[in-house]
């Protein structure tokens, strides 16, 4: 099985290509190198390419007959949801374009298998308890909008063209495997305190009365390497003549405050972290946390990592410091 990966030289990408070229499974990257960096899929082909693009689908196509792909992992889209919320036509351009893309190259070829990144932001607002894949889909965002209508997207074509689809929601991915794949973006909690301390600054916390333990908000963190193992796991799930599921959670099913999340960095780094308090954002559940269940039941997948090690890790990948072999 040769395998494409879109998005390839991305946070999550990067881990998904390392774990299966150390497992001997051939792989070609697309990357428009937009926020993925080149020299972290280095050894692997990398096809520099906007697959959101005006004829992308071609060359997206010739590129799985040069490589004999027959299975794809598709990451390759935008995900800031303020961005999403200014510029809805191009997210939705960029997003289900893009992924249009790519199944029609899929089609053209006869690629078997797809995994398609999704995210929990096609809930939108959810409850107190764990998030089963049964859930209201009710995306408050043209971001977690773009992601549904992927996954309705893919349903079509299985059903159109025999497809094997399968799609991950998965919560807040965080962490490094190794040192030179820590996330590069400050758009998530933990990428956003490193990077304030870097700066001599200090995080905000938006609210502190929410109906939780300590009044912020709560989410399930799960390991950058345990969201990257679980795509693998798709793939050989898809593999299955047997599927009752197309749509998977990933999670801890545990959830860590915000308060939780700069405490455990400032144990971690030593340094006293004194965040600024500042007002509720609107549309900020109290808490996200998954229930993995099913993806468990079905494939054997399960979080290796604590909370304690993507805090570590990160700090680790942060400051350049060597990060421990992945164990597994």
């Amino acid at each position: 099985m040769t395998v494409m990966v879109t998005g390839g030289a991305g946070y999550i990408g990067a881990h998904v290509v390392r774990l299966l070229n150390e497992a001997g499974v051939p792989v070609v990257v697309v990357d428009d190198l937009s926020s993925g960096i080149a020299s972290r899929v280095s050894g692997v082909p990398l096809v520099e390419l906007d697959v959101a693009a005006s004829g992308a689908a071609d060359a997206i196509s010739a590129a799985m007959t040069q490589y004999a792909v027959d299975a794809v992992i598709h990451f390759a889209a935008r995900k800031q949801v303020g961005e999403s919320v200014g510029s809805p036509v191009w997210y939705f351009q960029q997003n289900v374009g893009g992924l249009a893309n790519v199944l029609a190259a899929a089609e053209q070829t006869g690629v078997e298998r797809f995994v398609f990144s999704s995210s929990a932001a096609v809930y939108g607002m959810t409850g107190d308890h764990p998030v089963t894949e049964d859930a209201p889909l009710s995306p408050i965002n043209p971001y977690g909008e773009t992601k549904l209508a992927g996954e309705w997207l893919l349903r079509d074509a299985a059903r159109a063209f025999g497809l094997r689809t399968v799609s991950l929601r998965y919560f807040n991915v965080a962490g490094a495997g190794w040192s030179d794949l820590g996330d590069p973006q400050v758009l998530n909690l933990l990428t956003i305190v490193l990077d304030r301390i870097a700066e001599g600054g200090v995080p905000t916390v938006f609210g502190t009365d929410f109906d939780t333990e300590d009044g912020s908000g709560v989410r399930d963190y799960v390991h950058v390497l345990d969201i990257a193992t679980a795509h693998i796991d798709a793939l050989e799930y898809l593999g299955r003549d047997e599927r009752q599921y197309d749509v998977f959670n990933v999670g801890r099913g545990e959830g860590v405050s915000v308060l939780d999340v700069i405490a455990a960095v400032s144990a971690e780094t030593g340094r006293d972290i004194t965040p600024v308090i500042a007002e509720a954002r609107a549309g900020d559940p109290a808490r996200v946390i998954a229930d993995a269940t099913r993806l468990r039941s079905e494939t054997g997948w399960t979080a290796e990592y604590g909370f304690d090690e993507i805090i570590a890790s990160a700090v680790d990948a942060a400051s350049g410091r060597p990060i421990d072999p992945p164990h597994g």
